[in-house]
């Protein structure tokens, strides 16, 4: 006994710049493991992760319903030091559901410095079941989704550092790709709804409009974004939020003034097995419709087009988007992984938006109907009002039911 305590003594106390265990880890599909430090909800959650370039917004992005099934990973490093707040949610849900499955940062999350703040991003991930992971190489892994496409991932997080990491990996080889998947049934809303809330503004918070003096419009949801809804509501909407199953006939029968297609999350033509005939039964009633996002992407289903898997999807706030119609260059949010293929649109839709990054399509119009769509997220606001005017365009539609012929401005 002796000499064991003698042994002891002599034995090296740790080093105290001895590497922290991992408390988290992101496990990609191919087996590369990245190392980290957990936050928010304890253990495991799958999804294919993509990356997003804006460098605010955090909370609205964490709550997006078009990121169902995804992992995000921030480039911009410094997420979290301004809190989260009751106001800047964007799902209509606070089920855990409604939003990302995971989280992936680069810096450790400080203490919030925000007027607005209400909670730590932390106990705000734990409360809403979102698994997270600081201490990554965001940059590395960035270029990694440039390169070689959004992988499949399990994000894990165990505060004891206790990982089957062999586990995880076969675990991640085994997910089952984005190609394919309806992701709208767990954020669509279950009831059909009516909404009157409007823009936030510094003093007084959000306003309210009343139900009855406007445009009926029926919105489509297939995973809404609440910004959206205030939009239309701002630009003098009356507006009933319908699940996505919901029939033409049954839209039909609210007497709407118009229609929105919502964004959402998933492949869209998935989605499109049911949404697609409902869409074209309202385009060929010419009912004034309008889409965002996924819903730009069923109505081009619904045109007889085709959607098709983007490499690394675009995801952010600072994208470049031409308005063909005027000429103008817009800086919008953007967040999808699919895209429609302009050269599968027959000859009554035309173009009316492009990406100045890839030259996908981000827009279009049909000549002998009144609907419109638009690949991009006016409401997100990064111009910050750049693309406002699309909400005033389908008001426009609604109120003279003529169809928006337009041309190309090259």
């Amino acid at each position: 006994m002796l000499q064991d305590a003698a042994d002891q003594a002599r034995s090296p106390a740790p080093a105290p710049w001895a590497e922290p265990v991992a408390t988290a880890l992101l496990v990609l599909a191919d087996g590369t493991i990245l190392e980290g430090f957990g936050i928010g909800q304890t253990g495991a959650a799958d999804g294919e992760v993509c990356f997003n370039t804006a460098m605010t917004g955090y909370q609205e992005i964490l709550t997006d319903p078009s990121y169902a099934g995804q992992i995000v990973t921030f480039t911009f490093p410094h997420i979290g030091n301004t809190g989260t707040n009751d106001e800047d949610l964007e799902s209509l849900a606070d089920a855990p559901a409604s939003g990302v499955r995971g989280a992936v940062v680069a810096s450790a999350v400080t203490n919030p410095s925000n007027w607005r703040s209400s909670s730590h991003l932390d106990a705000w991930l734990k409360a809403r079941g979102i698994v997270g992971i600081t201490g990554v190489d965001t940059r590395a892994l960035t270029a990694l989704i440039r390169d070689n496409g959004m992988p499949n991932a399990i994000i894990a997080n165990d505060p004891e550092g206790r990982f089957d990491r062999d586990a995880l990996k076969a675990r991640a080889a085994a997910l089952a790709p984005m190609e394919g998947l309806d992701l709208v049934p767990p954020v669509t809303s279950k009831a059909a709804s009516e909404w009157s809330q409007t823009t936030w503004a510094v003093q007084g918070g959000y306003g309210s409009r009343k139900i009855g003096e406007g445009l009926k419009v029926v919105a489509i949801d297939y995973g809404v974004k609440r910004n959206i809804l205030r939009l239309l509501a701002e630009a003098g909407c009356d507006v009933t939020i319908v699940p996505a199953t919901t029939t033409a006939q049954e839209i039909m029968a609210m007497k709407p003034d118009g229609v929105f297609l919502s964004n959402g999350p998933g492949d869209p033509a998935a989605t499109g097995e049911y949404a697609v005939p409902v869409i074209r039964e309202l385009l060929d009633g010419h009912v004034p419709t309008f889409g965002i996002c996924l819903g730009h992407q069923l109505m081009g289903l619904a045109l007889g087009g085709r959607t098709m898997k983007m490499a690394q999807g675009h995801h952010g706030a600072n994208h470049p988007v031409k308005d063909k119609t005027t000429g103008k260059v817009e800086i919008v949010s953007m967040n999808h992984g699919f895209a429609v293929d302009p050269a599968s649109l027959p000859a009554n839709a035309v173009e009316t938006h492009v990406s100045l990054f890839d030259g996908s399509n981000c827009g279009l119009t049909l000549t002998d109907r009144p609907a419109f769509s638009v690949q991009h997220h006016p409401e997100a606001s990064p111009g910050p009002r750049d693309s406002h005017y699309l909400f005033e365009r389908f008001v426009a539609l609604m109120r003279s039911g003529k169809p928006e012929i337009t041309t190309s401005a090259e």
